[in-house]
């Protein structure tokens, strides 16, 4: 049987990171950030119960969310 994984343990990225990464994406190329999607995406993926951690989850998103803003 597969557990989850503890959410008070689970490792998630604060306000101030995300503030940070937000702020990073924002001051590097489309290419750049489309290399670092590609990197977070393979990361996020599903291998069999292996869940992807919160913190590899936000880093996608806001890559996403970035690549979203300048299409």
């Amino acid at each position: 049987m597969v557990r989850r994984p503890d959410p008070e343990k689970a490792e998630k990225l604060t306000e101030q990171d995300l503030k940070e990464l937000r702020h990073s994406h924002a001051h590097r190329s489309v290419t750049a950030v489309r290399d670092f999607y590609e990197h977070a995406h393979q990361d996020c993926q599903l291998f069999y119960s292996r869940l992807p951690n919160p913190r590899k989850m936000q880093t996608l998103v806001q890559a996403w969310k970035q690549l979203w803003k300048w299409h």
